[in-house]
């Protein structure tokens, strides 16, 4: 099984930030999710693991929720895990 990283861009309003990032992240299969502001500076950078979605995300929860005070517009960056099955050859 083959792995390949797929990128998925969201532009979002300060308000709806942490809103949209615990839709994103109920959905799964999310590796890092990268947050910027309108000028394409960094602002927080997420990398999620395996059964890391819990408690250890709260310090970055109240980061989320700060940043959200601070702008009025964000881009919210994902980047997917997708799983490819090789193609085996039929005899």
């Amino acid at each position: 099984m083959e792995t390949k990283e797929k990128k998925k861009v969201f532009k979002v309003k300060g308000e709806d930030l942490l809103k949209k990032i615990k839709v994103i992240l109920h959905a799964g299969n999310v590796r890092r999710i990268i947050i910027k502001n309108d000028e394409g500076k960094t602002y927080l950078e997420i990398p999620i693991t395996v059964g890391v979605v819990g408690f250890l995300l709260a310090p970055a929860w109240a980061a989320i929720g700060a940043l959200a005070a601070v702008a009025s517009k964000f881009t919210i960056e994902i980047i997917n895990i997708e799983k490819k099955e090789e193609k085996k050859d039929e005899e």
